[in-house]
């Protein structure tokens, strides 16, 4: 099990934000190809939790994602990314898995890329709502209402793991 830190956005350090915007960039700026506003002002939030896992070897971010708290109470997960060198290591799955400890007892969504929608499903998500687009990437959007899913789940859709996100 990967050693997972949490924090606030006043807890990071000037070294660990850098490495989460840098990872965040080299995944969905450039090899997705999306051209967005990456920095939206929600990391800042102070009830913005971010997760993240870092890399043994070189210390820097591997995998990570923020948990925001939307007008309704409702969590949010968001911009889930694993380095391309640490992908199929399960992170992403043990991140989610934290992000749902943390955000129990109430609802999560997700606006999930489209080609993970069955790997979140595994974590007890499921679709509330038509598909979208955005930066030209299919996402739908997924509910988890039961905050108690089970570890078996997990495991589970860890075997598919979405570190590729």
């Amino acid at each position: 099990m990967p050693a997972i830190e949490i924090a606030r956005f006043v807890d990071l350090s000037a070294s660990t934000l850098h490495d989460i915007l840098a990872l965040r960039a080299e995944v969905f700026v450039v090899e997705q190809a999306c051209a967005y506003l990456d920095i939206d002002g929600r990391d800042t939030a102070a009830d913005t939790l971010h997760l993240f896992v870092r890399d043994d070897e070189l210390g820097t971010v591997a995998s990570y994602l923020r948990v925001l708290c939307e007008s309704d109470g409702t969590r949010k997960i968001g911009r889930v990314v694993t380095a391309p060198g640490a992908r199929r290591r399960g992170l992403a799955a043990a991140l989610i898995t934290e992000a749902l400890t943390q955000s129990a007892p109430g609802p999560v969504v997700i606006d999930a890329q489209a080609q993970l929608e069955q790997w979140y499903a595994g974590f007890g998500f499921v679709v509330d709502g038509e598909p979208f687009l955005e930066d030209d990437i299919r996402h739908v959007p997924m509910r988890r209402v039961n905050a108690a899913a089970t570890d078996a789940d997990a495991s589970e859709a860890d075997a598919v793991s979405a570190d590729g996100v």
